[in-house]
């Protein structure tokens, strides 16, 4: 069996939840395969940063030029190496325009069609006008959760057979660390003081950070001793807003924008939480709530979409329109210790029931399927 895989986003989109599951779904399929063949096709020479194994074999396809890319060098590639199996991992987009093999795509979420307003303007053009010919084209979509692959059929008319549910997993950096050496770690490299409650996600409209930020204010109006909010992440439109949200509140001196994180600090930041939340309105899965889990921290996401799924009984939930609630949960972990101890020590074990090496040998599994019929 030979298969191909765009492994684009392993390094394009490091850093985000496609950027992780390309690149561990890549190294976790090249452990899995053994003897039979495995493709990443890659354009350019930048694919020597993608650290998969020293022996892992790339397929360099031209750089990339748009859609000549796809409609011209992939299909010439998958013919002249004769590839078996063709995946795209990222929401199928870039599926080659000729198709000379079975192909298989990850659809994360259908985000564009429920919420297009939290989009941007260019990738929601291209999800609708590509959407629809990826579900048609390929022969097994693999859905990161239920919640997508009910909203598959839902929304977009797929036959149910035609959808495989295989669950993410944290990354094997996301374990607990020593919590005095953490928080030290945040106090000399950000001047963090104080405890901290901790968001990491993006600050799409759609992941809700507003509810957050109110929350965390009328929290410290309660607290004996305020707590601060770490919110890491690049600048975006929606950050300026949320900086003049900070700003009406007079809460500069409690959150803390602290900008793009590097992967290798995200355990450091995780670990010297007190509590992460994930207030978002919408996810197909939802890795940094199980992130943290993975590190031990006690955690709280929205009762929403996919997330419940997810975290199981590994965390608590709130309506992600319920500001009073969030803010009663936060009180409750950062005052009562061995609540948040138990609470974290759920997560952790919640967390280790999700592995990569498991997604990719379902996934495996998915293509050997594929070559059966």
């Amino acid at each position: 069996m030979h298969i191909g895989i765009d492994s684009r986003a392993a390094i394009l989109y490091r850093g985000t939840g496609i950027g992780t599951y390309t690149y561990q779904l890549c190294k976790n399929l090249y452990r899995t395969a053994k003897k039979e063949k495995i493709r990443f096709f890659w354009p350019g020479d930048e694919y020597r940063n993608l650290k998969i194994t020293d022996d892992a074999t790339f397929r360099q396809v031209e750089q990339y030029r748009e859609r000549f890319w796809e409609e011209v060098h992939i299909p010439q590639t998958i013919k002249q190496e004769k590839i078996d199996i063709y995946h795209v991992p990222q929401n199928g987009i870039g599926l080659p325009m000729v198709k000379h093999c079975p192909m298989v795509a990850t659809v994360h979420d259908l985000i564009p069609y429920i919420s297009p307003e939290t989009v941007g303007r260019g990738y929601l053009k291209i999800f609708c006008e590509e959407m629809p010919r990826i579900l048609e084209t390929v022969e097994r979509i693999i859905a990161p959760s239920h919640c997508t692959a009910n909203d598959l059929v839902r929304i977009a008319d797929v036959p149910r057979e035609k959808i495989h549910v295989i669950y993410e997993a944290a990354e094997p950096i996301y374990r607990p660390m020593n919590k005095d050496k953490a928080r030290s770690y945040i106090r000399e490299k950000y001047g963090i003081t104080r405890p901290y409650v901790l968001y990491i996600g993006g600050f799409s409209p759609r992941k809700n950070v507003r509810l957050l930020i109110q929350a965390l204010h009328l929290l410290n109006k309660e607290l004996p001793q305020k707590v601060g909010l770490l919110l890491p992440g690049k600048q975006s439109k929606e950050f300026n807003d949320l900086e003049l949200m900070v700003s009406a509140r007079k809460m500069e001196e409690e959150v803390h924008f602290i900008g793009f994180l590097p992967v290798e600090e995200m355990p450091w930041v995780y670990n010297g939480a007190e509590v992460f939340v994930y207030p978002s309105l919408y996810e197909g899965f939802g890795l940094p709530p199980l992130e943290a889990m993975a590190c031990g921290v006690p955690t709280l996401v929205a009762h929403t979409s996919s997330l419940p799924e997810v975290v199981g009984d590994g965390a608590l939930s709130f309506s992600p329109l319920n500001v009073e609630r969030l803010r009663d949960l936060l009180y409750g972990l950062l005052t009562d210790v061995e609540t948040a101890q138990k609470l974290g020590q759920k997560g952790l074990e919640r967390s280790q029931l999700f592995s990569w090496r498991k997604a990719a040998e379902e996934t495996w599994q998915v293509y050997r399927q594929v070559l059966r019929q």
